[in-house]
Order: structure tokens, then C-alpha cells, then sequence
């Protein structure tokens, strides 16, 4: 069954998730990195981008 690696995969998830949304609306700002970027389309797709392809990461690589 792959309930295990879709747990571990939905447990990561939500931590990088909470941590990411910490650090960027707290301790970056979020307007900071658009102003810096100049995109806030890049800057958009980057965080989700780093929140996504660890999660598939962790997804691939638990064993079942």
C-alpha cells in the first residue's frame, strides 16, 4: 500500500509548508523578495516550486 508514503509525503508537505510561509511572510517579507526579484509571478513560482519538488522528493524515495 502506498498510505505510508503518502503520509510521509502529506507530513513533510505541511511542515515545509509552515516553515516556508514563517520565514517568507516573517522574516523576508514577502514584498522584500518581489521588489528584489521584480517579479512577483517568479518570486510565486519559486516558493511554490520549493515547497513542491522536496514534497515529490520525499514521495519517490520512502520505501513502502
Amino acid at each position: 500500500m502506498k498510505k505510508r508514503k503518502i503520509k510521509y509525503s502529506a507530513l513533510f508537505f505541511l511542515c515545509w509548508f509552515v516553515l516556508l510561509v514563517l520565514l517568507v511572510d516573517g522574516v523576508l517579507k514577502f514584498q522584500t523578495l518581489v521588489d528584489y526579484f521584480e517579479s512577483y509571478a517568479f518570486v510565486e513560482v519559486t516558493l511554490l516550486l520549493l515547497v513542491i519538488l522536496p514534497t515529490l522528493a520525499v514521495y519517490i524515495y520512502t520505501k513502502e
